[in-house]
């Protein structure tokens, strides 16, 4: 009967294939060491950015420590230009936006701007930011949808409204975020569109808090 690998029982052939992979290498030397180069390169270049992004995480993380108290403290101006004695947000976040913290100080720079009726710079910082978190990441495009409707374009933060709902679909946040699209739906003279979000908080969330108000609304658009 014939071996499965004849090599493991024909020393010939064994020592006939070593000898060819011996006559490979030798007749390919420059190209196997520029293969195993390029592949040392890659690790040690894969490291050496690992261990840069972090420290440049831990950099981004104490310069936006102060900057986040004021942001606490209602000290908004202070938190997104800096107060002398720290950076603020836009520094943090314009320096280091490849960082974790970097990308969550585009989050509160927003939000800051947000309050301070900075609707342009507000959108700006939000679309910068993004998250894991499924919660926060509809928040941020719920926030962004407030801006577009201060900066009166309904259409546009009605489109983000109904993102925020849809992101990770739930009983506690989705309802308001839908309340939130039909209103604006509405301001764009989307009827249609408004009674749709109206609708799906009436019949996909019947027990949130949002219905009553649904039914309110949706009954004065239909008369």
């Amino acid at each position: 009967m014939p071996s499965e690998n004849p090599l493991l029982e024909d020393p010939d052939a064994l020592a006939a294939r070593l000898a060819e992979s011996e006559d490979f290498v030798r007749n390919n030397r420059n190209i196997l060491l520029g293969i195993l180069a390029v592949v040392v390169l890659a690790v040690v270049g894969g490291f050496g950015f690992y261990t840069w992004r972090n420290q440049q995480d831990q950099k981004a993380q104490a310069s936006m420590f102060r900057a986040v108290n004021n942001w606490e403290a209602d000290s908004l101006n202070k938190a997104v230009k800096g107060d002398g004695k720290a950076p603020g947000l836009t520094t943090v976040a314009n320096e280091y936006g490849n960082t974790k913290a970097g990308n969550l100080a585009n989050f509160y720079a927003g939000v800051a701007s947000l309050k301070q009726g900075k609707y342009q710079a507000a959108l700006d910082y939000l679309e910068e930011f993004s998250s894991d978190d499924y919660l926060v990441q509809s928040r941020a495009y719920s926030l962004m949808g407030d801006a577009q409707m201060e900066l009166n374009k309904p259409k546009e933060a009605a489109d983000l409204y109904a993102k925020a709902a849809d992101h990770n679909a739930n009983e506690y946040f989705s309802p308001g975020y839908l309340l939130k699209e039909a209103v604006a739906r509405e301001a764009a003279k989307d009827n249609e569109g408004a009674l749709k979000a109206y609708d799906r908080i009436i019949n996909e969330y019947p027990t949130a808090q949002e219905v009553s108000e649904a039914r309110q609304y949706k009954a004065k658009l239909e008369k």
